[in-house]
């Protein structure tokens, strides 16, 4: 699948791993939710890319929705102290979630 923001967010998950292992050893609980929340942005996206109109615009909304619920784990865990800011990861993190705002706003 060539689509960019289908790779992008791979890539983002290869830099949110190694940081979501360091929360588990303190937060096992919240590493599970941000690893459900960073698989959903790339199966999101491949469930759209196959359908058409309200329907792929709705499974970008939710990938979009999932990026940024991990941008906000991310932050939970640096004010709970688990984690110091993971530059990389918040800079994929939102050229993510600025792809999918775009691709969520399109018209069917």
């Amino acid at each position: 699948m060539g689509f960019h923001a289908y790779e992008v967010s791979l890539e983002m998950i290869g830099a949110v791993g190694p940081v979501i292992d360091r929360i588990a050893r303190r937060d096992r609980d919240l590493a599970d939710q941000m690893r459900r929340a960073a698989s959903s942005v790339p199966l999101n996206i491949a469930e759209g890319s196959r359908r058409l109109g309200r329907d792929r615009l709705q499974c970008y909304r939710i990938a979009a929705g999932s990026a940024d619920e991990l941008r906000a784990a991310l932050r939970v865990a640096q004010a709970w102290g688990y984690v110091e800011a993971p530059a990389p990861s918040f800079e994929l993190l939102d050229r993510e979630v600025a792809m999918l705002w775009r691709l969520a706003r399109a018209r069917p």
